[in-house]
């Protein structure tokens, strides 16, 4: 039996993968900005949810949580950093109000959480934490400039903290999704106010997404149960086959730019200083 916090599993990918859990008899600290959403699980499963309303931006809150989930069930065995949203505009569209809420929630919010429960994992020599990023925290695409900065920041820190972990023992691994049928474009989404000047951009990508079928959210719960439950977890796992072709791409393309621009890079070396044009 495993004990998992998974933020924002009131839906999505959090609510799928609690279910996945609960089902097959592990214990769930779930948490959700309205706990009543949350109900039916407690309903089913019992005492093995502890339903905690939480907002992850508000950091004393999330000490708190991840505090009383520990007690509650005596140890931490998963934390799935799961709540999160996409910002959609233009870079240049996104109010400071906007671009602050999104890096609250989707960086800062992880950062508390992991901050949390990494004393609890560090006692314990043992643990795995899941950070929810996706193929956008690989890649970055015109509209989701603020959103990629936000997963783009959750992977470098993410990837420091595993080496920080490798001698004690707690594991992490960075998921990265493609595009899954979950309401991320949907109800949870923020969007800028458009500038007309964009709206060839808009118009592109919209194009773009409309030609690609969402896969089914469900296909993941198996894949997160096996992740889990191995006993050398990879710093970072896709999510789906999109994710594998674009990435292909995307570092075909930096490593012939980087090394296409070699000869200017190395004029910084020492002894180049009289190579500058």
């Amino acid at each position: 039996m495993k004990t998992w916090f998974i933020t924002g599993a009131s839906r999505g990918f959090g609510r799928i993968w609690a279910e996945a859990a609960l089902t097959r008899g592990d214990r769930v600290a779930a948490t959700a900005r309205d706990h009543k959403a949350l109900q039916d699980l407690t309903e089913a499963y019992g005492d093995r949810v502890l339903p905690l309303t939480l907002d992850v931006t508000d950091r004393s809150a999330v000490f708190d949580a991840v505090s009383r989930a520990a007690e509650t069930f005596g140890q931490l065995d998963v934390v799935v950093n799961n709540a999160g949203y996409g910002l959609f505009g233009m870079v240049e569209e996104a109010t400071e109000e906007q671009a602050r809420a999104q890096l609250e929630t989707n960086f800062f919010g992880a950062l508390w959480v992991t901050q949390a429960a990494l004393p609890v994992l560090r006692s314990q020599g043992s643990g795995h934490i899941l950070q929810v990023s996706s193929i956008g925290g690989v890649g970055a695409f015109p509209t989701l400039g603020l959103y990629n900065a936000s997963k783009w920041a959750l992977e470098g820190l993410s990837e420091a903290l595993s080496a920080e972990l490798a001698p004690l023992g707690p594991k992490v691994t960075i998921v990265e999704p493609g595009p899954f049928g979950t309401d991320w474009s949907g109800d949870s989404a923020v969007h800028t106010e458009p500038i007309g000047a964009y709206e060839p951009v808009r118009q592109a990508r919209r194009a773009g997404a409309s030609a690609r079928t969402p896969d089914d959210p469900a296909l993941t719960a198996g894949v997160i149960l096996q992740l889990v439950d191995s006993v050398e977890p990879p710093l970072r796992l896709f999510l789906g086959p999109y994710p594998y072709l674009l990435a292909e791409t995307l570092y075909r393309d930096r490593l012939a730019t980087w090394n296409d621009w070699r000869w200017l890079a190395e004029q910084a070396a020492p002894g180049q200083e009289g190579h500058l044009a």
